[in-house]
């Protein structure tokens, strides 16, 4: 999994409260395991219509927002069914960030384990971060980790809170199997123990 240290990017503008993971990606794209190539179905039914033609206006196809890495988002965000897949197309897309007032327990889980940062903040805070980003390419916001700050384009700055072993984990590029790897030299000598005395379980 990339680390995730610090981000200085373009941030895209999504007001739009309870998005859904459907939303970020439709179940027609959840016929694959590969986490490449689901950029194309992120918020698909928002970027085309039944026929597959693209519909004009939606952020991230605009020419500004199109290198956007943040994502300013309303409450409830990624609510729905549990589908990995939804911070997998964000990430193929490119969306390292995504901050909103409030997230689904479940998404908001993903996200960590996948290198995205989610950050909760109070819904004025949003809003700010909101009108930022409605500036296009001059949105540059940046997110700083390790001193949980995140900075606007004006230089305002905002703190977030993290749950410290989220933060290590992002800070270090650990995913929940780099971290059973870390445990590499005790797992080995359990092995190694159970072996002797046990054998037959190795026959």
């Amino acid at each position: 999994m990339e680390k995730f240290t610090k981000l200085r990017a373009v941030a895209a503008p999504l007001p739009m409260v309870n998005v859904d993971t459907d939303k970020i990606i439709p179940k027609q794209f959840l016929k694959t395991i590969k986490r490449t190539g689901l950029s194309k179905g992120l918020f698909y039914d928002l970027r085309f219509d039944e026929a597959g033609r693209p519909k004009a206006g939606f952020v991230l196809d605009q020419p500004a927002y199109r290198e956007a890495r943040i994502l300013i988002a309303g409450a409830n965000f990624g609510c729905g069914s549990s589908r990995e897949h939804a911070p997998w197309a964000l990430l193929d897309f490119g969306i390292r960030c995504v901050i909103a007032p409030s997230f689904a327990d479940i998404f908001y889980n993903n996200c960590f384990k996948n290198g995205i940062l989610p950050i909760a903040l109070p819904p004025a805070q949003v809003d700010l971060l909101m009108d930022d980003a409605e500036r296009g390419s001059n949105a540059v916001v940046s997110v700083d980790l390790e001193s949980q700050t995140i900075t606007g384009p004006d230089g305002g700055e905002l703190r977030f809170e993290i749950d410290p072993f989220r933060k290590n984990c992002l800070l270090n590029g650990l995913d929940d199997i780099a971290l059973t790897l870390e445990k590499q030299a005790a797992i080995d000598g359990f092995e190694d123990s159970q072996r002797a005395s046990q054998p037959w379980l190795y026959a």
